[in-house]
C-alpha cells in the first residue's frame, strides 16, 4: 500500500487508534494516505484538519463539486493516479449524474476546458494549472484575472488552497508510493457543518 510501514487499524492503539476511529469509513477502513501517516500521527492529523476545512467546510461558497473537480485537475497535472481516482470517484457521488461526471473527467483529462466548464471555471481551472506546473510565475494580473471572471476574493482563497492542497497530497501519495490497494474510492468527510467530524461516509 505504501513503500514505508504502516500501521493497519487492526494493529493500532492509543492515540492512532483514536484518530483512526474518528476517520475511517465502513467495515473500519482507513484510506491509505491516512495510514501512511501511521508513524507520525501528528502528520496525520495536520493532514486531515487541512483537508477538512479547506474541502469540506461550510465556509466555502465554491460548490463542493467544483472544488473535487480542482482536485481531479490538480492531480492529473501531477500524474497522480490516486486521488484521481478518488476524488473523481467523490465527484460522482456528489454529482450523482454520471455522464456529467463522465465528462468532466474527460474535459480535464484532455485540456478541453469549455466541454465541461463555464467561462468563469475555465478562468479557475487555468489558473489552477499555472499554481501547479509553474507557481513562482503566478502574479499580480492572475488575481485580477479571476477577479474579471467573477470569482471575488475569498472565493480566490478557496482556488487557490484547494488547488495547494491537493500538491501536497500528490506529493505525499507519490513520494510515498501509495496505492488505491484496499481503499474504498470517493468516501469523504460528508459532514461540512461539523469540522471535527472527519468521519468519511
Amino acid at each position: 500500500m505504501s513503500w514505508i510501514n504502516t500501521i493497519s487499524y487492526a494493529e493500532s492503539s492509543g492515540e492512532l487508534r483514536q484518530l483512526y476511529d474518528k476517520l475511517k469509513g465502513p467495515g473500519d477502513n482507513v484510506d491509505n494516505i491516512m495510514l501512511a501517516h501511521s508513524l507520525r500521527p501528528h502528520s496525520m492529523v495536520g493532514h486531515m484538519a487541512l483537508y477538512k476545512n479547506v474541502l469540506h467546510h461550510r465556509g466555502n461558497t465554491i460548490p463542493k463539486w467544483f472544488l473535487e473537480a480542482i482536485g481531479v485537475y490538480t492531480s492529473l497535472l501531477n500524474r497522480c493516479a490516486y486521488c484521481v481516482e478518488h476524488h473523481s470517484a467523490g465527484l460522482a457521488r456528489l454529482l450523482r449524474d454520471s455522464s456529467r461526471s463522465e465528462a468532466i473527467r474527460s474535459a480535464l483529462e484532455n485540456e478541453d476546458l469549455p466541454a465541461a466548464f463555464d467561462a468563469a471555471q475555465v478562468a479557475a481551472l487555468a489558473h489552477v494549472a499555472k499554481l501547479t506546473r509553474k507557481p513562482a510565475e503566478v502574479e499580480a494580473g492572475d488575481i485580477a484575472a479571476l477577479r474579471a471572471a467573477g470569482w471575488d476574493d475569498g472565493q480566490i482563497l478557496e482556488i487557490n488552497q484547494v488547488t495547494s492542497y491537493f500538491n501536497y497530497a500528490n506529493r505525499t501519495v507519490l513520494g510515498l508510493g501509495v496505492s488505491t490497494e484496499g481503499d474504498e474510492l470517493g468516501l469523504s468527510p460528508s459532514d461540512s457543518e461539523n469540522p471535527d467530524n472527519w468521519s468519511h461516509r
